[in-house]
C-alpha cells in the first residue's frame, strides 16, 4: 500500500500540493482527475521521490519512503512527453529494466515480445526511437514501463499523443493489466471521460487539493462539493443560481423549479443548482420536466451528437442531444431540466442529489 498522510509542497512562496491524504491498495488503478495545473504532476513526483514534501509523510508498506531517492524505489514512470534511449533498439529499450533487474533470456525476450504486441510494437522491434513517429516512441516508453514489474507505476497522460483508435484499444486494455499485475498504478488525465473509461479508483484534484477520492462510478454519481462536479464533467457542469422558497426554486427570467425529495428539508435561501448536459434536454423527457427559455449561442455537431451552447439570463450552458440538431445561433429555444436530475450545492458543499443521480449517469 501507498499512503500519503497530510502531504504538502512548497516551490517558493507558491504551494503546489494542500494536505493530501491517501491510501492505494496494491493492485489498485488510481486516477488523478484535473485541469492543468491542478497538482497531478506535482503529486506524482512526490510519490516517485523526484520531490520531497514540506511536510506530512508518505509511505510505502508501512515504512517512510521520504528521503529515500527514487534510484532506490521500484518505481516506473511515464509521462506525456516520451522518454527513449536514442541509440537503442526499440526491443532494447523495452528489455532494458529487465536487463538491469537481471532476468534471464528466455523471461526477457517473452517479456518483450508480450508487451509489443499489446501495444502494436512487433514490426519495429528492431527500428531506433529516431526512426519511430511520436505515438509509436511513446507506446515503447509504455511497454518499457509495464515489463518493469515496478511496485509503483505513474502514468502521466500516457496516451495524448496516441491516435484516436489506438487510445481507445489501450484505454480497454490497460484496466485489465492493472487488475492482474499487483502493482499501484497511478494514472493522470484532465479528461473525465477517461477517468471514466479507465474506472478504477479517482482522485478529483483542484488547486492542489484533492477534493474527493473513490471508487469512480462514485465519485462522478455523487461529488461531494461544487468543485468536484465541475471538475468530473466534460461538456462542463451546468448551473443555476436560485433562491429556494417553500418547495420550490426560483432563478431567472421567472423560473421556477420544483424541489426534488432529497432538497424539501433543506432550509430557505441561495443555492446553486448543477445539472450535467446530457441531462438537459430538447425534448420533454417527462411529464415532470420543467420549461425553460434560453438563446442558441453556437451548436457544435460530432457526427452522431450535437453540443447545443445556450444562454438562459447570464449563465451559459451546454445541452448534449444525440443526433444532427440543426439550429441557428441567435434562436430562442425551450430546453427542459428533470428535477429528479439536480444536485443542489450551498457554500460549495453538496447539500442534496436526486436518487436517480445515484443509479444512473
Amino acid at each position: 500500500m501507498l499512503e500519503l498522510r497530510d502531504v504538502t509542497k512548497v516551490v517558493g512562496r507558491e504551494t503546489h500540493i494542500r494536505g493530501v491524504s491517501m491510501a492505494l491498495e496494491r493492485g489498485s488503478l488510481n486516477v488523478l482527475l484535473g485541469p492543468t495545473r491542478s497538482g497531478k504532476t506535482s503529486l506524482m513526483r512526490l510519490m516517485a521521490g523526484l520531490d520531497r514534501p514540506a511536510s506530512g509523510d508518505i509511505l510505502m508498506d508501512g515504512k517512510s519512503v521520504v528521503g529515500v531517492p527514487v534510484q532506490k524505489r521500484n518505481v516506473a514512470m511515464v509521462y506525456q512527453q516520451f522518454i527513449n534511449y536514442p541509440t537503442l533498439t526499440v526491443y532494447e529499450n523495452i528489455a532494458s529494466p529487465l536487463r538491469v533487474a537481471g532476468r534471464d533470456k528466455a523471461t526477457i525476450e517473452a517479456e518483450v515480445r508480450k508487451a509489443a504486441a499489446l501495444l502494436r510494437l512487433e514490426p519495429y522491434l528492431e527500428r531506433t526511437p529516431l526512426e519511430l513517429s511520436g505515438g509509436q516512441q511513446q507506446r515503447t516508453a509504455l511497454a518499457r514501463a509495464l515489463v518493469k514489474g515496478a511496485d509503483l507505476v505513474l502514468l502521466d497522460e500516457p496516451l495524448a499523443n496516441l491516435d484516436y483508435k489506438l487510445r481507445e484499444e489501450l484505454r480497454a486494455e490497460l484496466p485489465k493489466i492493472f487488475a492482474e499485475s499487483g502493482t499501484i498504478f497511478v494514472y493522470a488525465t484532465t479528461e473525465p471521460s477517461e477517468a471514466l473509461l479507465l474506472g478504477g479508483n479517482t482522485a478529483t484534484l483542484s488547486e492542489g487539493r484533492v477534493t474527493q477520492y473513490g471508487p469512480t462510478p462514485e465519485v462522478f454519481r455523487n461529488p461531494v462539493d461544487l468543485v468536484t462536479a465541475r471538475t468530473f464533467s466534460d461538456p462542463p457542469l451546468n448551473m443555476l443560481k436560485v433562491t429556494k422558497r417553500g418547495d420550490r426554486f426560483h432563478g431567472p427570467q421567472d423560473t421556477a423549479i420544483a424541489a426534488p425529495a432529497s432538497a424539501m428539508a433543506l432550509a430557505d435561501g441561495t443555492y446553486v443548482l448543477g445539472f450535467r448536459p446530457h441531462h438537459l434536454y430538447l425534448d420533454p423527457p417527462g411529464p415532470q420536466a420543467v420549461a425553460l427559455k434560453a438563446r442558441v449561442a453556437v451548436t457544435e455537431i460530432t457526427g452522431s451528437e450535437s453540443f447545443v451552447h445556450l444562454d438562459h439570463g447570464g449563465e451559459r450552458w451546454v445541452a448534449l442531444a444525440h443526433g444532427v440538431r440543426s439550429i441557428e445561433v441567435d434562436e430562442d429555444l425551450t430546453v427542459y431540466l428533470d428535477p429528479q436530475r439536480l444536485f443542489v450545492f450551498g457554500s460549495d458543499w453538496l447539500l442534496a442529489a436526486a436518487p436517480a443521480l445515484r443509479s444512473a449517469a
